[in-house]
C-alpha cells in the first residue's frame, strides 16, 4: 500500500505459513549486484527494505529506495508467466526485478520507462530459491503502478488506489471495485422502497456488503476501501498509527486459511511501513505489535556491505506498575 499524509509511507502484509528467515536489510550504495543479464551496478541509490539474503544477495520482498521510490513483489500464482530471454529487451530475473528498478530509478515516471524495454525472464536464483510467481507495485508519493508479466507479455497498469493484494489479475480487481459503488463511511438511506419504514439499527450500515473473507479479491476491495475512506492527522505518529490500522484491516489470525498440502496455516508474518521520505522502516511481527524500526540514514550509505536486523517476533509488553 501507498500512503500519503505530511509525508510519504509504503508497506506491506506478508502472509505466509512459513518464514524465509528475512531481515530488515539496508543495501548502500557501493554494494555490488550482479544481474544475470545486464552490466553489474557497482554504484546505486541505497535501499532499505525485508529481505532473505542467500549467498550474500538481498532478495527483497519490499524495499524503498533513498530517493523516495518503493516497490513490492506479491504473490501472483497461476498467472505470473516469465518469458525466455529475449535478446532485443532488457532482461530482468524476477528476484532482481526490485533492486534494478529502486538502483536505477527515483520516481514512478522513470520506472514506467524503464518499463518499456523489460522482459521479464525465467531465469530463477538457484535450486533452494526456485522462481517465485510474483507481480509488483511501485509506488511514489504520486503515482502507483501494477506491473504483471502474464501470458499476453508485459502489463503495466495504472494503479489509482495504491493497493495491491494477490490474484486475480490488475485489471480483473480493478472492475470488480463497480460492484461495491454503493457502500459508504455514511449510514445508507432507504432506495429500498418510498413505501416502506427501515430502522438504520447500528453505526456503520452504510458499508454492508463490504467483504470480510480473507481471499485475495476480498481483501483487495476492503483495503481499497478503508484507505480511500481513511482520516488521518500529518503527524508521524498519526501516519503510522492509521496505516498499520489499514493493514490490519486485511491481516490474517492462525487458524482461519488453511494450507491443505502442508496443514500448516497462512498468517500475516509481518506487516511493514516505510517513511520514504525519512528512510525509515518500520515493522511489526505475529507475535510483536510494538512497532520497531530501522533508519538507513544511520548506516554508512556508501558502504559496499549489506546491513541486516532480524526481526524482533517475540511480544514486547510495557508493564505500567
Amino acid at each position: 500500500m501507498s500512503f500519503t499524509t505530511h509525508d510519504h509511507y509504503f508497506g506491506r502484509n506478508l502472509d505466509l505459513e512459513f518464514s524465509y528467515h528475512e531481515t530488515v536489510t539496508v543495501t548502500p550504495r557501493r554494494f555490488p549486484f550482479d544481474f544475470r543479464m545486464q552490466p553489474s551496478s557497482k554504484e546505486h541509490y541505497a535501499m532499505i527494505g525485508m529481505a532473505t539474503v542467500a549467498d550474500g544477495y538481498p532478495l527483497y520482498y519490499d524495499a524503498s529506495n533513498e530517493a523516495g521510490l518503493s516497490m513490492a513483489g506479491l504473490n501472483f500464482p497461476d498467472n505470473a508467466d516469465y518469458k525466455p530471454v529475449d535478446p532485443e529487451r532488457t532482461n530482468i530475473a524476477p528476484f532482481e526485478f526490485i533492486p534494478w528498478i529502486l538502483g536505477s530509478c527515483a520516481s514512478v515516471e522513470e520506472a514506467e520507462r524503464a518499463l518499456e524495454s523489460v522482459n521479464l525472464a525465467d531465469i530463477p536464483f538457484s535450486e533452494e530459491y526456485p522462481q517465485s510467481p510474483l507481480h509488483w507495485i511501485i509506488a511514489d508519493r504520486e503515482r502507483s503502478l501494477t506491473v504483471e508479466s502474464v501470458r499476453e507479455g508485459l502489463k503495466v497498469y495504472q494503479n489509482p488506489y495504491g493497493v495491491l493484494t494477490n490474484n486475480p489479475t490488475f485489471d480483473i480487481q480493478s472492475f470488480s471495485l463497480n460492484d461495491y459503488m454503493h457502500l459508504s463511511p455514511r449510514q445508507p438511506r432507504n432506495s429500498f422502497a418510498e413505501s416502506l419504514s427501515f430502522d438504520a439499527y447500528s453505526r456503520g450500515m452504510g458499508a454492508i456488503g463490504l467483504p470480510g473473507d480473507l481471499s485475495s479479491k476480498s481483501r483487495f476491495v476492503r483495503a481499497v476501501f478503508t484507505k480511500m475512506n481513511s482520516v488521518c492527522g500529518e503527524s508521524e505518529s498519526e501516519s503510522l498509527s492509521q496505516f498499520f490500522q489499514i493493514l490490519g484491516s486485511v491481516a490474517q489470525q492462525r487458524g482461519c486459511v488453511l494450507v491443505e498440502d502442508d496443514d500448516k496455516y497462512e498468517i500475516t508474518i509481518y506487516s511493514s511501513c516505510c517513511n520514504t521520505d525519512r528512510g525509515i522502516y518500520y515493522y511489526r511481527t505475529y507475535e510483536n505489535s510494538q512497532l520497531s524500526a530501522v533508519d538507513m540514514h544511520r548506516e554508512d550509505l556508501d558502504s559496499d556491505a549489506l546491513v541486516t536486523y532480524p526481526l524482533v517476533t517475540g511480544q514486547q509488553i510495557n508493564f505500567q506498575n
